[in-house]
């Protein structure tokens, strides 16, 4: 009964805000927050009951997903237990992309949607927890969403504008929010709905930072605030490196929503832009819903919770090499630590069992539930003459090339078989990578040749593969700044696009990968 006067007060707060006497501000966050605290108490018992009895609440999450499912037509008559149900169905694979849209015509997608436990879940304890270890970035003010959507997934309404925080609501565009947020020279949390959107705010930032001072100089969103102003004029002058602390001295949190291929973007933002600052996800996100929890945000390196619930999450055997696949799944309480596994995925609007061609790695278990680390992504792989090179290895070998080119930094890269292209001419068949570097504009060709002796030291089949001539030599094509933004808008277009859309490092498409072309400097 408490609990729902509370919520009833919030609305009645939340007018009485626009008068923003202090006093008031401390009252909203407090009930905010107790509110908050009693939810994720909640949450986290349901967790916790759940991954203790981890078997049987994934046989009650499958009968969920069989109660409602969109398309029973599609199911095979008899399906009523788990049992059953991963017999007699299939595994499928996630298609790359459909043909048609090879066509270009490509139609808007969906606003991005997270049902379940799960989602709520991720907001509830991530912004618990997240709190225990940085006391203070919820307080009011201290924290600011820069991108339209936020890495916060469960449907909390009144949660950003209970809990005081910077980014005013009904605000749709990136240019507004980052506004708000640099007015602010309090800030403690900086957010994000990934981190490649936050690398597009900070490279935009960049190039837009005289109209965004005199935008603040001039009250655009307010009061005139022309010392601030200056301020942000003076940390952009002394370039990229640590600029987030210059414009928040407070600052000590990234917060951003994990999904594939986000590493990079990572790696750019902490060694020049967010340089010395800690990063957290609340969640692993793929296919429109939240896969993992993360639970743990003083552990750097990802770890994430697979709980039992919807998604109804199965696991493939995964062995790095081998050329049978295995057919069997396992269930949450059957593996193995250390091992790796592909995720197998099932819910109520699909019911099939995808594999989704992320891998992870059995690093540890929370009750009966396993904890992971995202490992690989089994679609992003080159093949032109039968080799498989997938993202890890080329990865490493990218970053020991960029490595030696002094005074470089990556900030993303995509790769295209040059069949996609049409760009062989008569030679062997190879990669086209296209990247954008920061500090660099050209490349010798010593330079340009180091990636393609990176690629042969970590992969001995590709270096086979070369010296018979089999396959060319790797080409690299540098192009200019925002290219990449334009790429996720187009991406972002597709209809198969998933919320948050995967940052694909080879691309598959040619009206993708002419994007890219178009905008080559190097």
């Amino acid at each position: 009964m408490l609990l729902l006067w509370l919520l009833l007060l919030l609305p009645l707060l939340a007018v009485l805000w626009q008068q923003k006497p202090s006093w008031l501000i401390l009252l909203r966050h407090q009930v905010a927050w107790r509110v908050l605290a009693w939810e994720a108490a909640c949450q986290q018992r349901k967790l916790q009951q759940s991954t203790l009895r981890a078997g049987q609440s994934q046989q009650q999450a499958l009968l969920w997903c069989l109660k409602r499912a969109q398309s029973p037509c599609c199911l095979p008559r008899g399906i009523t237990d788990m049992s059953t149900f991963r017999n007699q169905l299939p595994l499928t694979k996630t298609s790359q992309v459909q043909e048609e849209e090879s066509k270009e015509q490509l139609l808007p997608p969906s606003s991005p949607q997270y049902h379940g436990e799960a989602s709520l879940q991720a907001t509830l304890l991530g912004l618990v927890t997240l709190n225990k270890v940085y006391p203070e970035v919820l307080s009011p003010g201290s924290s600011a969403c820069v991108t339209p959507t936020s890495p916060w997934l469960g449907s909390v309404p009144w949660l950003r504008h209970a809990l005081g925080r910077v980014s005013p609501l009904g605000a749709k565009d990136t240019r507004t929010l980052l506004l708000e947020a640099l007015m602010s020279s309090g800030l403690r949390a900086l957010e994000a709905w990934t981190a490649v959107e936050l690398l597009d705010v900070f490279v935009g930032l960049e190039a837009d930072g005289k109209e965004l001072a005199e935008a603040i100089a001039s009250g655009k969103l307010g009061t005139p605030l022309p010392s601030r102003a200056a301020e942000l004029q003076e940390a952009l002058e002394q370039g990229p490196r640590g600029l987030a602390l210059r414009l928040w001295p407070k600052l000590q949190v990234v917060v951003t929503l994990d999904a594939g291929g986000q590493a990079e973007a990572v790696a750019a933002l902490k060694a020049l832009w967010c340089q010395g600052l800690a990063f957290f996800s609340p969640a692993y996100a793929a296919s429109g819903g939240v896969m993992a929890l993360n639970l743990w945000p003083e552990q750097p390196q990802g770890s994430y919770l697979l709980p039992p619930g919807i998604p109804f999450i199965e696991l493939l055997p995964f062995k790095e090499g081998t050329q049978e696949e295995a057919t069997s799944t396992l269930l949450l309480t059957d593996v193995q630590r250390k091992e790796e596994y592909e995720l197998v995925l099932t819910d109520h609007a699909s019911l099939t069992r995808c594999r989704l061609g992320d891998v992870v790695q059995v690093v540890g278990a929370y009750n009966q539930c396993p904890v992971v680390r995202f490992t690989r992504r089994l679609g992003q792989t080159l093949s032109v003459r039968g080799e498989v090179t997938d993202e890890n290895t080329f990865s490493v070998a990218l970053a020991q090339a960029v490595g030696q080119w002094p005074g470089a930094k990556l900030l993303d890269y995509a790769c295209v078989e040059s069949g996609i292209l049409d760009s062989c001419d008569g030679s062997a068949p190879h990669y086209e990578v296209f990247m954008e570097l920061r500090g660099l504009r050209n490349l010798s060709e010593e330079n340009r040749d180091k990636l393609d002796h990176c690629l042969q030291e970590v992969s001995p089949h590709y270096k086979s593969l070369r010296h018979r001539g089999s396959v060319g030599p790797v080409k690299i094509h540098l192009v200019g700044p925002g290219s990449f933004r334009v790429l996720r808008e187009a991406l972002a277009a597709c209809p198969s696009s998933s919320f948050p859309p995967e940052m694909p490092r080879v691309l598959r498409l040619s009206h993708l990968a002419q994007l890219l072309w178009k905008r080559v400097i190097s």
